[in-house]
Order: structure tokens, then C-alpha cells, then sequence
């Protein structure tokens, strides 16, 4: 989206003693594009799913319950990697154990969790996404599929966690989908390849007579390799 902006995580971290800087003002407004962008995409319906973004040890989320369409800059939402809410008076996301399990255990600045549909009705028939598109490679390999718990419990981060082990993104069982990145634009893209991917393999297997040919391993890491030179330099 156009006002989606980057930023430095590092920029304005001394802040967060001392009120809201420059950087958590900017990551605040492109937190909030993106979650609105989640919404005009059809991968989440009113407030279900969440997006968050880490600036320093900061973490801004979108708070619960709260139409995105609504929120302002005066509606910033933080809490500290230990949960502790540091900024604003709107509570946080039901889904706080999730992002900051990822947080914890890995080099993301950004997470996006949606209950995309294509996506969420793979995660009631297998326990892995099938290798239907190279662009698995994109999220660390085969996406695996956390096993089902009830939201917005530690049960559910902890199988978050093992599901997304070398990955960047996965299914939850009945639930939806997780993804991360460096930047918000990249674990939104992943979400929206990941949803791509499990619509393409919902559709190839609905072919009466038909079974979709499946990449394999070695295949997945040609791909792998050569992704590490995509793009442009600089």
C-alpha cells in the first residue's frame, strides 16, 4: 500500500521510556496499513487475526476487539517482550502469546496472523501443505500444520513454535495461518503466498480422476538456492 513506509527496528529505541517517538509513530501507521490491507484482501473477516511490528525490545500490536478501519494514531498499542503493556490503554491482541513467542525465538520484526479461508481448510485435512509451488522454498520448506488448541493460550504458541522451526510461516489447525518477516511488507507477502499456495493445492486436488504432482525435496532446494539471489542488489 502507498502509505505503508519502512523503518529502522533500532531507530528511537531509547524511547520507550520516555513516550512516543518518531519510529513507533511511523511503525504504528504502517502496523495499521497492513491490518487494513489483511481486511481489502479477504484474509481475515471484521477483527479476527492480528498484526504486529518490533521497534527496539517494543512491541506494537493491534488491540483486540477493534475494527481496523478505527484506529488512530492515539490508539497505539505496546507491550514489552515479557508482555507488559507499556504503551496506550486499549488491550492487547487475545494473540500475544503467538507473536511473542516468535519474537522470542526468532530475528523477526513483523508478524501477521490471519484466518485466511484457502488456507485454514488445508489445515483440516493434512498435517503438512503438500510441495504444489516451488515458492515453499520462500518459507523455509514444506509449511507444517501446529495441532489444534484453543486461542490465545501458551498450548497454542508452543505449537506455533515447533510448526514454524526453520520455517517463516505456518498453519494452525482450525485457526488460520502465521507468518514473519524482517519488515511488515515481507510477512504480509509470505501470508499471501501462503494462502496462494493452499488455494492452488485445494484446487489441483478437487479434480475428479487426478492427483496434483508434487515437487520434491531436492527440487524445493534448487529453488531454495536460488532464491538467495533474487531480486535486486543494493
Amino acid at each position: 500500500m502507498a502509505d505503508e513506509q519502512q523503518w529502522d527496528p533500532e531507530d528511537g529505541q531509547g524511547g520507550a521510556q520516555e513516550g512516543v517517538g518518531e519510529a513507533e509513530a511511523r511503525a504504528w501507521e504502517a502496523l495499521v496499513a497492513t491490518a487494513r490491507r489483511t481486511v481489502a484482501d479477504g484474509l481475515v473477516v471484521g477483527t479476527s487475526g492480528n498484526v504486529s511490528v518490533r521497534v527496539g525490545d517494543t512491541v506494537l500490536v493491534t488491540p483486540s476487539g477493534v475494527p481496523y478501519d478505527r484506529l488512530s494514531p492515539d490508539d497505539l498499542t505496546a507491550v514489552d517482550l515479557d508482555g507488559r503493556q507499556v504503551r496506550g490503554s486499549l488491550v492487547p491482541t487475545s494473540e500475544l502469546p503467538m507473536h511473542l513467542t516468535v519474537y522470542r525465538h526468532t530475528d523477526a520484526r513483523a508478524v501477521v496472523h490471519t484466518h485466511a479461508v484457502h488456507a485454514t481448510a488445508v489445515s483440516l485435512l493434512v498435517p503438512e501443505l503438500p510441495l504444489v509451488h516451488y515458492m515453499a522454498a520462500a518459507l523455509g520448506g514444506p509449511v507444517r500444520v501446529a495441532p489444534y488448541a484453543t486461542y490465545g493460550t501458551e498450548e497454542l504458541a508452543e505449537n506455533m513454535r515447533r510448526a514454524l522451526a526453520d520455517r517463516t510461516g505456518c498453519l494452525l489447525q482450525n485457526h488460520g495461518t502465521i507468518t514473519y518477516g524482517a519488515t511488515l511488507d515481507q510477512a504480509y507477502d509470505r501470508t499471501a503466498q501462503l494462502e496462494w499456495m493452499c488455494r492452488l493445492w485445494l484446487t489441483a486436488a478437487s479434480v475428479p480422476g487426478h492427483t496434483p504432482h508434487l515437487l520434491t525435496a531436492e527440487q524445493l532446494a534448487r529453488t531454495a538456492e536460488k532464491l538467495r539471489d533474487y531480486g535486486q542488489r543494493g
